[in-house]
Order: structure tokens, then sequence, then C-alpha cells
């Protein structure tokens, strides 16, 4: 199926005259709406029921899915405005790692790519083990890889050896991900924390007529966090929240992924 085709069926359904479409899908590239039909509007179109649902249930499932149409333009109004920033600080300095097979800079990460995303896990050399929760996310980007390295160049680093490193990544199955070693700390000081701390990082880079700049970097602070929840970033990283989400129980309170799970 064709990026134009699944674009199609995605917007399938009817449109009201206050949905006016500009142009067309051109490329995979969604059309261009200079105006939207009320979310609630959209959700009094839903036929869907299911079995012995009571009234309340379903008045109140519509109600949500109005809320789930405003969440989904929302964040496509935050991608938009964050595709829209303006030119990042360019990267004077070629940052130096350890890759698998020796020395590589920042610039060869790229792999003829024109972007490149770098995730800082935390795995420095002080801890006894790699992050639970880095961990978590990676299971996820190591699946996703094989369709995201299409379209991206990405990699993982973290301040421990080379050798340990790759001791994980084995471990773990990770084989679509590539590790670096920010050994010297000066990536991780520049771009995820000045005073070189154990903590994670998301950043995306990017290389025009041979120039590579910064674009986009994770900024929620654990001082931003709404009362009662743990610090995260929006749009969630970890497809398991994301998931948990869809549970009458959610996220919870006191569950946080793990290395292992016990047998039985």
């Amino acid at each position: 199926m064709s990026a134009e085709t699944c674009i199609h069926v995605r917007w399938r359904g009817p449109i009201g005259k206050a949905h006016r479409i500009k142009s067309g899908v051109i490329g995979g590239a969604m059309a261009d709406l200079k105006a939207l039909i009320p979310a609630q509007d959209l959700a009094a179109q839903n036929e869907a029921h299911f079995p012995n649902e009571s009234r309340e249930y379903r008045a109140a499932r519509n109600k949500l899915l109005a809320e789930e149409i405003e969440l989904r333009r929302h964040i496509e109004r935050v991608a938009r405005e964050r595709r829209a920033l303006p030119a990042g600080g360019e990267v004077e300095k070629d940052f130096e790692f350890i890759s698998e097979a020796g020395p590589v800079t920042l610039g060869k990460l790229f792999l003829g790519k024109d972007t490149l995303m770098v995730y800082s896990m935390m795995f420095g050399p002080q801890r006894g083990g790699p992050c639970p929760s880095c961990t978590s996310f990676l299971s996820a980007w190591n699946g996703t890889a094989v369709n995201l390295r299409e379209r991206v160049a990405m990699v993982v680093t973290a301040r421990s050896p080379i050798e340990r490193l790759v001791e994980y990544k084995r471990g773990r199955g990770f084989l679509h991900l590539p590790f670096v070693s920010d050994g010297s700390g000066e990536y991780t000081r520049a771009y995820v924390n000045a005073e070189d701390a154990d903590v994670p990082g998301f950043s995306v880079f990017t290389r025009r007529d041979g120039v590579v700049r910064h674009f986009y970097s994770g900024e929620m602070s654990g001082k931003m966090a709404d009362p009662g929840q743990d610090p995260r970033g929006a749009p969630e990283l970890d497809p398991l929240w994301v998931m948990l989400d869809f549970t009458p129980e959610g996220r919870g309170v006191d569950w946080y992924p793990k290395l292992e799970y016990g047998k039985g």
C-alpha cells in the first residue's frame, strides 16, 4: 500500500463544507487543511457500538472521542511548530566517539542522511548497570529502527566504554541500533547535561550544504512535571506508557520497567 493510499484511508469519511482542502496528497504529504469540522461534530458521526454497552458508556465514549480528535490535532500543531523552528546553532566541533569499529565523528554518524537522531542513555561508568527505563525505550526503538533508518540516521550514546556498551547491546538483542561511547564526555556536556550528570537525552541534528546544526533536544526537566506525575516529556518516546494509558489501571504510581522479570 502506498503512502498516498494510507493517508486516504486515514482521512476516509464524511467531509462537511467547513472541511475545505486546498491541495491534494502529493508524494505522501498530508493535504493542507484550511478549516476543520469541530471535533464534537466529527464524534457525532461515530457509528461504532459494541455488544451490551450502556447508553451511559456510549455517551461518555463519544465525548472522549471528541477529546481524542482534539488531541490528534494538537499533536499535529505541535509537530508543525517543531518543524518550523528557526535554524539551530551550528555544531562547530565534530565530536569524536568510539564505535564498535573504532573512532568516529559526529559528522560520520549521518551515514549519508540529512538528519541524525541521538539518544543518550543513562549508563555512565559509575553505574552498576544500565537504566531500566532507558532500556525499555531502546527495546522499542530497536524495533522501529528497521523503518526509521530509511528516513534518518540514528545512534545511541553513553559515557561507558564501548566494550561495556557492546556487551549490553548484544545481551539485549539490539541488533538494529548502533552504539557509540562518549568517552571524553564533550558531547554529553554540550548537548545532554553541562555538569556531565548521568541523565538521559534526546537530540536531533541536521546537515544541510555540509553544515551540521542542532535542530531539537528534549527540554522538559523534572521541574516542569505536573503534580502527581513522574517527570516526562511530550510526546512520550516510550510506547510502553502510551499503551498503559489505554488501560483502566493507567500508568500507575509505583510501577517501573525492570531489566529482568521473574519467571513462572
